[in-house]
């Protein structure tokens, strides 16, 4: 599949696609007017980044305990079920008078039953798609979660110049519902990939076998790492420059839907897998340049450079897939969701961390320099690996 025509002549794609992209803008449109309302009422900006990202943090607990019904539950079910879930409790958020301590409750049970949605969607997704169309779908799907980042910020941000918080968390709630319909009226009911109850001791087992894997276990921290030490970089573009933030966060947005469109529909597939280490190089490099303190325009210039890298992603992502049973792709691929947004949090803390004792450009430079050894690191065990198995290296 080498076109994007063909892809949306696809079964269930479209639907696929408009389902997620409904979610996608209901949690950014939700989750500015939560943070605006939490700062609002307690004055307090790590509650109220918490308040924002909180659900994706609570994901690693999760992932720990309900990972296994990615492929132990029916994904329209599951994806519907999900959608509806996240309706009802942004509906709580809205009420008049909810305590502070009430609000972080809902987003923890929000967190949890989101560390399902990824490995269920992308799971689907790997089964509405045939094999060779999974890198050109993804490339898709990550354009289209960057998009509505972009426009339901930019939206979230209007409409509450108009409108109170609890009425934004309102239709953000509305958002959600109809991303259920979108699911429940656009996909067909397909039975779950893996026989067996969802369970802890499933997750564990499943888990512990998919990271026993060494392969799949370079092909994980690849994915992990050197992508949330570059998120950390790109965490201190408003303390780099205040009045710049939005130039760098919206060149950094151009670059990644440049990867995403060259990787999934230019670069022949026999090409991709000698891309990953390039790719990842990429992702860190320019942010060296940071050490010089660059102005507005060759920072610009260097985040949107940089960004193409974040393609790496369809390239290790079609790796990792290469590498697990079907039955197991939901899982596999929600334990990399999980762990990519855990890995995410952890270089923003870093970032802030080395900013508050140094500066930004010096952190930036800091964690750009971690992103290329870890690299090198995993490209070198790689190579290793290869050859004690006297197989071809696809790590560079």
């Amino acid at each position: 599949m080498r076109s994007y025509r063909t892809l949306f002549r696809t079964p269930e794609f479209t639907p696929f696609l408009l389902s997620f992209a409904a979610f996608a803008a209901a949690q950014t449109i939700g989750g500015l007017a939560l943070g605006t309302l939490v700062f609002r009422a307690t004055g307090s900006p790590l509650l109220s980044a918490v308040s924002m990202f909180g659900p994706q943090l609570a994901q690693l607990l999760g992932a720990a305990f309900l990972l296994s019904g990615a492929d132990r539950l029916p994904p329209r079910a599951i994806l519907s079920g999900l959608a509806l879930a996240f309706a009802a409790g942004t509906a709580v958020l809205a009420l008049p008078g909810l305590p502070v301590a009430a609000v972080f409750a809902v987003l923890l049970a929000q967190g949890l039953v989101a560390s399902l949605g990824g490995g269920v969607r992308s799971g689907l997704l790997n089964e509405i798609l045939t094999k060779d169309g999974y890198v050109l779908g993804r490339s898709v799907f990550n354009m289209l979660w960057g998009l509505m980042q972009v426009a339901g910020f930019a939206t979230g941000g209007a409409l509450l110049t108009l409108l109170a918080p609890r009425t934004c968390l309102l239709l953000a709630a509305a958002l959600y519902v109809m991303s259920a319909l979108a699911t429940r009226l656009g996909l067909t009911a397909r039975p779950p990939r893996s026989s067996g109850r969802p369970s802890v001791s499933a997750t564990w087992r499943t888990n512990g076998l998919l990271w026993s894997s060494h392969p799949r276990r370079l092909t994980y921290l690849g994915l992990w790492i050197p992508n949330g030490l570059v998120v950390g970089c790109e965490s201190l573009y408003i303390s780099y420059d205040p009045g710049a933030a939005g130039t760098l966060f919206a060149c950094a947005a151009l670059g990644m839907f440049v990867g995403d469109v060259a990787v999934g529909r230019l670069v022949p597939p026999a090409l991709r897998p000698r891309l990953a280490v390039p790719l990842r190089l990429l992702l860190a490099a320019p942010y060296l340049f940071f050490v010089l303190r660059p102005g507005v325009t060759l920072a610009a210039v260097a985040v949107a450079v940089a960004s193409v890298g974040f393609g790496a992603s369809l390239v290790l992502q079609e790796r990792l897939m290469s590498l697990t049973p079907d039955d197991l792709a939901g899982q596999a691929l929600g334990l990399h969701f999980v762990g990519m947004s855990t890995l995410q949090g952890v270089g923003a803390a870093l970032a802030g961390t080395a900013a508050q004792l140094t500066s930004p450009a010096a952190a930036m430079t800091v964690l750009a320099v971690g992103s290329v050894t870890v690299t090198l690191t995993l490209a070198a065990l790689g190579r290793h690996e290869a050859q004690r198995r006297g197989s071809v290296s696809v790590w560079g």
